[in-house]
């Protein structure tokens, strides 16, 4: 039985809305920074009440640049081109290699798992110096190739796919095999529909790491077309001697829109993927 206790609840709720006010707040002051003026920023108290810009500074954000700073709708473009990337690119390396040391026997099989998981040790960080070497050397600076292939692969979604095989069923492989479906088949048919939660948990995760990238590339592009949208919100600050401050926080806007899109759209099976462990 189930202790009703409206005191208790009371607490609860006012606990949770107080913390949604307390992330909340500066997202909304974010907001109403973009719709009104530069005057109206500078000059205190800051309004609390959108302004009527709205549109004026969301367009001229995404559609007009600078001498140092390209349209926002360009640089959004460089952020998805590389977030997707990276997402995919890691997902299906990392699918096809756990796949490879669960169910294949070959020569030094767990010395290539622990060789790859030992990379964890390693961030991007740490060895930006040597790779940044590699993809000069390679002509891809400046370049979607240069900005993405040197983070695709991941020794954790490659762990976590790894240990989700390994609780599959073994009667699953027989009775493929019994069907006659090959590696492959068994691969596409069997392994894939049971990864979909796993698949779709670290595509959200995957996504918003690639869309945040900052220091890579600021390393390796020069050219401004080439810039990110977290890029383009620092070059944007201090431009001149002058920072366009609704046009700023109306980018800060923007920027966030396809993580939270990203989120909102795959939140049940993010949920699941989280949280689910019976199989």
């Amino acid at each position: 039985m189930i202790e009703r206790r409206p005191g208790l609840t009371l607490l609860s709720h006012a606990i949770l809305i107080s913390g949604i006010l307390i992330v909340a707040f500066p997202l909304y002051i974010t907001f109403v920074a973009s719709t009104v003026t530069q005057n109206e920023i500078m000059r205190p108290p800051l309004p609390l009440i959108p302004g009527p810009h709205l549109i004026e500074n969301y367009t001229r954000a995404l559609f007009e640049g600078s001498s140092k700073v390209v349209p926002v709708g360009l640089m959004m473009f460089n952020s998805l081109v590389m977030a997707l990337t990276i997402a995919i690119g890691k997902i299906a390396i990392s699918l096809t290699s756990a796949y490879a040391i669960v169910y294949f026997r070959f020569p030094f099989r767990m010395l290539c798992f622990w060789t790859i998981f030992i990379t964890l040790m390693l961030p991007v960080e740490v060895r930006i110096l040597p790779t940044f070497e590699v993809v000069a050397d390679l002509g891809l600076l400046n370049s979607y190739g240069g900005l993405t292939i040197p983070l695709i692969a991941s020794a954790t979604a490659t762990f976590l796919f790894r240990q989700f095989f390994m609780t599959i069923p073994d009667e699953l492989l027989e009775a493929a095999r019994i069907d006659g479906a090959g590696p492959l088949r068994f691969f596409w048919d069997v392994v894939l529909p049971l990864s979909r939660t796993n698949i779709a948990a670290l595509f959200v995760i995957l996504f918003i790491y690639g869309w945040n990238q900052y220091l890579w590339p600021l390393l390796i592009t020069t050219d401004k077309e080439m810039n990110t949208i977290v890029m383009g919100i620092s070059h944007m600050i201090g431009i001149d001697d002058f920072t366009d401050w609704p046009a700023v926080m109306a980018t800060a806007m923007l920027a966030m829109l396809p993580p939270v899109a990203i989120v909102i759209f795959m939140q049940r099976l993010f949920i699941k993927g989280l949280v689910e462990t019976e199989k």
